[in-house]
């Protein structure tokens, strides 16, 4: 008996210990984006570009590249507003790159030059793209798609290594500034192999971006103070002086019409940020990518590349988002 419980205590003594060790917290995976942008055409891309900004839990920003439309002046005055939000936001440390001043058809001839217009912008989205990553990057769409066609143009494999969420067109309708301002642009994305979504305007309806909008009065009561404040103030577009984004906000709305009753203003741009932080906050479907063509919509039903359109934004969620994703309001 005694020789049996000296060979239990040997055995015992010669398995390894093993110790319950608690799990380790898993961190949330963050979303590569490039942020492609006409930022001073009105104000939803500075509102969309400053919540970006403030949600860097949810984002990892490649950076920012710039596209002009046909509001808000050349890609110059394009580019200082970016730089203006950045400022605002404490946050002037990504870079900003210049793109497409005109359009894809304009450009593109000289895309296999040594130098061309939107290089700067293109080259990055290309080597973004081609970083090693579980997952596509994001190039998050808001203004016209001159640069990001212009990048698949030059690199065709980035249709297999990006995901295109583009604020844009009245689908199914006509006539949107977006869309009209590069139409070829669009029609050359739509018939790539890109993972290519759609986060519709839909000017008046309630189905779009056009209903996430944020009243008057909850910009003058809300807005001034938000945001981390600045040692030296930012001159703003319209002239004044600003030490946070939050004033800067108050100043371009009053730069601006509002429509409706209440008084409210649309917010489109920041809208697609947040349905890519939180894609319950709006409905997705699949649809066969169709053309624009003679200023109408082109039905494609045999076409095989798919892709996502976005509508029915909850428009509470989105804008109460917005606002709690500033940091604390600095006395």
């Amino acid at each position: 008996m005694k020789n049996f419980i000296s060979f239990i205590l040997l055995v015992a003594v010669s398995i390894p210990l093993i110790v319950c060790q608690p799990r380790e917290k898993q961190e949330t995976k963050k979303i590569r984006v490039i942020f492609d942008t006409d930022t001073n055409n009105e104000l939803d891309d500075q509102h969309a570009l400053a919540y970006l900004l403030f949600n860097q839990s949810s984002f990892n920003i490649e950076g920012i590249t710039i596209n002009t439309t046909s509001s808000g002046g050349g890609i110059d005055l394009q580019y200082a507003e970016a730089k203006r939000v950045l400022q605002l936001c404490d946050a002037d440390t990504f870079p900003v790159l210049k793109g497409a001043d005109r359009s894809f058809q304009e450009i593109l001839p000289s895309i296999d030059s040594s130098n061309y217009e939107a290089k700067e912008a293109v080259d990055l989205i290309i080597k973004m793209a081609h970083q090693p990553a579980t997952d596509k990057l994001v190039v998050l769409a808001v203004g016209k798609l001159s640069n990001v066609a212009l990048a698949v143009a030059k690199d065709p494999s980035l249709a297999d290594l990006i995901r295109l969420v583009w604020l844009g067109s009245n689908y199914p309708e006509p006539g949107e500034h977006n869309q009209d301002n590069d139409t070829l642009a669009m029609n050359y994305l739509l018939n790539s192999a890109i993972d290519f979504e759609m986060v519709t305007v839909r000017y008046g309806k309630p189905s779009g971006t056009d209903a996430v909008q944020i009243t008057k009065e909850e910009v003058n009561t809300v807005m001034p103070g938000l945001g981390p404040h600045i040692k030296n103030p930012v001159t703003g577009r319209h002239g004044g002086e600003f030490y946070c984004f939050g004033d800067y906000s108050v100043s371009l709305f009053e730069h601006i019409d509002y429509h409706g009753d209440p008084p409210a203003r649309a917010l489109f741009d920041m809208a697609a940020v947040a349905i890519v932080k939180n894609p319950s906050w709006a409905h997705v479907r699949e649809h066969p990518a169709p053309l624009f063509t003679q200023g109408a919509w082109i039905e494609r039903p045999a076409n095989t590349h798919k892709i996502k359109i976005w509508e029915n934004f909850d428009k509470e969620k989105i804008i109460q988002d917005f606002l709690n994703s500033f940091p604390n309001k600095e006395e």
